[in-house]
């Protein structure tokens, strides 16, 4: 089992080990981050090798919503540490039980992420075109 330590992420405290970022507030509570941001956790883990096994636990924990049980409060839900690093542990186990299908969905989800900043980034440059067409349109009728 891959050990791990999770703590509340504080801006001051910077760490030298593999790490990456989990937010604790609202309904996305249990997403893995790249970045931080003031409501997050920071997990560390031993090696880079351990970190990226954990960080696609946790986004498949999180898109399959399994940190959901775990939301506690009725206006800004939220995720305990206590909880968080039960739902990763019960995650871990699962995934130990059968490896080869773990890391065949680890290989879906991250084809997936890069199928989805494709699809992001067409969006855009289709909505940069439309403002584009739009801007050609008013600039003529204000200028003829």
């Amino acid at each position: 089992m891959t050990k791990f330590t999770l703590k509340t992420y504080r801006p001051s405290v910077e760490t030298e080990k593999p790490h990456f970022y989990i937010l604790n507030k609202g309904m996305n509570s249990g997403k893995p981050l790249k970045q931080p941001c003031p409501n997050c956790f920071i997990l560390t883990a031993p090696t880079e090798e351990a970190k990226d096994q954990l960080y696609w636990l946790c986004f498949g924990l999180w898109r399959a919503k399994s940190f959901h049980y775990y939301l506690k409060g009725s206006v800004i839900p939220f995720i305990t540490k206590n909880d968080l690093k039960q739902g990763i542990l019960n995650g871990f186990e699962q995934a130990n039980n059968d490896i080869p299908i773990f890391k065949k969905s680890v290989q879906a989800l991250q084809l997936l992420e890069e199928q989805e900043k494709v699809y992001k980034l067409n969006l855009k440059l289709i909505d940069d075109a439309r403002r584009a067409v739009f801007y050609r349109y008013i600039s003529k009728k204000r200028y003829s």
